[in-house]
């Protein structure tokens, strides 16, 4: 018999979906994940205010620091650490809640007596999310001065712990993926592809790499939310105190249930792969996938447990979002690594397995754009800081990377469909006889098709993809009868030479060498089928159908797992909302602000012989941060000299000051005051005392708008 390939053409009674209707899903989709939350994405702690606040400068030394967070956070005796200018602890140690239904605040006290100077405050805890953050800012008492200590520019986690970690992030979301998207879209698209070796390979890996990312976490935790150095992964205390944790509870809990999928996989491509009557198969399909969605809804629920889902706004309803974005995530990603395989490496894989995983796909994209919407809001909060963080910035970006896939999807769709046509075609031709010597149909009644999947659930229309069903084409005849069961029989010669096995040295002795040499027959056996799987394979890759579709499908993954590293940096990455709180927390106390400058002309009255006169004062720039003053004196006459000038700056709203300044006479009347620290702009109070004898003295008040 002669093998003819198939021809996939447009079915002439299929309704093709139109170029405006697949435009206008497409449209719908994108406009939905414009701001596609990433999952898991992070809600990291951050620093909102400080008392004394960054920069600041008090007349006297405070009982104590307090910090203000914008989420809950876990601290330890030296989570915060005062220093003073010679680097000496000035704290007492073992920081305190403050937080009394408030704010998160925590403030730790400090050793009565500070002299003056420039004192170092240095913090480092982990957030509720389950991640390490850290920082340091300075004030000062009476003035600032020269200091010891540095300010740390490593971040918590940083490093090559961090990086470790990171790592073992990446490869336990891509584990995942693997172990619930394949064994999904074996029982959901393809029940025969679980006894395909490359299918089970891929599920097996996904298992041993979660579990094995998941083991180097918990390791890994105590020096990455601590120490950071590497040597503290095997210390015992410290991974005691994790377990204590709830980031070391939700690992625990995901390696157990990983005990338990290990159980579900073994089931799976064991029994359930070898079970052939029609009616077990159908309850063990059930069992499976029951069972199979509890395990997959429970390691989701291990990162929404323990990371951004439990914590700041509305963790009610973020925790089984997060889970659904997560299942939604893997039936896509991980259904599209299967299919790519199975393409690749298996020669069965039906047409009718592609469509359902399309349906598949499509139901998943519609879950990942309504629940990535919710996050995004979340996370993400105004239009600011999607496009001025970078947060919001890795956000566009995975838009994009999703935009591309859902183009590529598009082609992957077009080919799909031009496959399940041409194998309900050739459904149509199955049964038709040939003519002699392997020609084309003669025309007689067309019988009925021949079994195809056998006890897998799939139906008869489901052909193998660009594989024509004929003995000279795969490894069953027609009928489904086994090319190397015939080995040693009559039927064997005839199969072999429709094969083209005739040029397999001694294929014509086939019977005889059965009958004397079964070992010899085994050889010729295995000789046929590897002929035959060049065969099968020669004619797959001239498939143009097929091997459109495994191109657009290789191309799809690539992007997923850009996506998937993308998704990983997201993790770490402080959200854009709680970026701009604690940027509008800090901004006054870190950022200088130029406000171009303050000129005052203020009459006095000492109440003296000669104790009249005006102060002429400039402040510029008059912003937060340094500042230049001077300052003149004119009397009726001119140049007025006093004795004494002093200057005080106060913010009542914040309960700073008043800060003093003691001004250096330059010239007779004119005094100066270089670097005059001004920790935040607002309404000051500026107090000038004016001594023009030893008991003659007056203040002048006058608010000021610095700013």
């Amino acid at each position: 018999m002669t093998a003819t390939a198939p021809h996939f053409g447009p079915s002439p009674t299929r309704r093709p979906l139109t170029a405006a209707a697949l435009l206008a899903v497409l449209i719908s989709l994108l406009f939905g994940m414009v701001l596609a939350g990433a999952s898991p994405a992070s809600a990291h702690a951050a620093l909102t205010g400080s008392d004394p606040q960054d920069g600041a400068v008090v007349a006297t030394a405070p009982e104590e620091v307090a910090l203000t967070f914008s989420e809950q956070i876990a601290v330890s005796d030296d989570s915060i650490r005062v220093l003073d200018p010679s680097g000496e602890r000035a704290d007492t140690g073992a920081p305190r809640e403050l937080t009394d239904g408030g704010p998160v605040r925590y403030g730790v006290a400090l050793h009565s007596g500070l002299p003056d100077g420039t004192y170092t405050v240095a913090w480092q805890a982990v957030s509720a999310d389950s991640h390490p953050v850290s920082g340091a800012f300075t004030f000062s008492i009476g003035a600032p001065s020269d200091t010891t200590v540095a300010l740390p520019s490593d971040k918590a986690g940083g490093g090559l712990v961090g990086t470790l970690y990171g790592i073992a992030r990446y490869a336990a979301y891509a584990g995942f993926i693997l172990l619930a998207g394949g064994s999904a879209f074996v029982l959901a698209c393809w029940r025969r592809g679980a006894g395909e070796r490359p299918l089970q390979r891929l599920v097996v890996r996904g298992w041993i790499t979660l579990t094995a990312a998941t083991l180097v976490m918990l390791l890994l935790r105590t020096p990455y939310t601590g120490s950071g150095k590497l040597a503290d992964a095997f210390d015992l205390d410290g991974l005691q105190a994790v377990l204590d944790t709830k980031p070391g509870a939700a690992l625990v809990s995901r390696l157990l249930l990983l005990g338990a999928s290990a159980l579900f996989v073994a089931v799976l491509f064991g029994a359930y792969a070898k079970r052939e009557d029609e009616k077990e198969k159908q309850d063990l399909t059930f069992g499976l996938t029951v069972g199979g969605a509890v395990l997959a809804i429970g390691i989701a629920g291990t990162w929404a447990l323990a990371e951004h889902a439990s914590t700041g706004l509305q963790p009610g309803i973020a925790m089984p979002v997060d889970v659904a974005h997560l299942l939604a995530v893997a039936a896509w990603l991980g259904g599209l690594a299967a299919l790519l395989v199975a393409l690749y490496r298996t020669p069965h894989i039906t047409a009718g397995a592609v469509r359902r995983f399309s349906r598949v796909a499509f139901g998943s994209v519609v879950v990942l754009a309504a629940t990535g919407l919710y996050q995004s809001w979340r996370q993400v909060g105004s239009w600011s800081a999607l496009t001025g963080t970078w947060y919001g910035q890795l956000l566009l970006i995975k838009v994009g990377l999703v935009a591309a896939i859902l183009a590529v999807a598009w082609f992957s769709r077009r080919w799909t469909g031009r496959l399940v046509d041409g194998a309900e075609r050739v459904a149509s031709v199955s049964g038709e006889g040939e003519g002699p010597g392997g020609s084309e149909p003669s025309g007689g009644p067309a019988g009925p098709a021949g079994p195809d999947e056998g006890a897998s659930g799939d139906t008869a229309a489901d052909t193998s993809v660009g594989t024509p069903v004929d003995a000279s084409v795969g490894t069953r005849g027609t009928g489904g009868t086994d090319v190397a069961a015939l080995a040693g029989t009559a039927e064997a010669t005839e199969v072999t030479e429709a094969a083209g096995a005739a040029d397999v040295p001694g294929a014509a002795e086939v019977p005889a060498a059965a009958a004397s040499d079964p070992e010899r027959a085994a050889q010729l056996a295995r000789q046929r089928a590897a002929l035959t799987a060049t065969r099968n394979k020669r004619v797959r890759d001239a498939d143009t159908e097929r091997s459109g579709l495994r191109r657009s499908v290789l191309i799809e993954a690539g992007i997923a797992v850009v996506l998937l590293a993308v998704t990983t940096v997201l993790t770490n990455t402080e959200p854009g909302r709680t970026e701009e709180e604690a940027a509008r927390g800090n901004t006054a106390a870190t950022a200088p602000v130029a406000g171009g400058q303050v000129n005052l002309s203020l009459p006095f009255d000492t109440g003296g012989q000669n104790g009249k006169g005006t102060v002429r004062l400039d402040l510029s720039p008059a912003g937060s941060g340094a500042n230049d003053v001077h300052l003149w004196i004119d009397g009726p006459d001119g140049p007025m000299d006093v004795p004494e000038v002093k200057l005080a700056f106060t913010l009542e709203s914040k309960d700073i000051g008043p800060l003093p300044v003691v001004p250096d006479r330059l010239a007779p009347g004119h005094w100066t005051a270089s670097d005059v620290q001004i920790p935040m702009a607002g309404d000051w109070k500026l107090a000038v005392t004016v001594r023009t004898s030893d008991i003659d003295q007056t203040t002048i008040d006058e608010n000021v708008k610095i700013g």
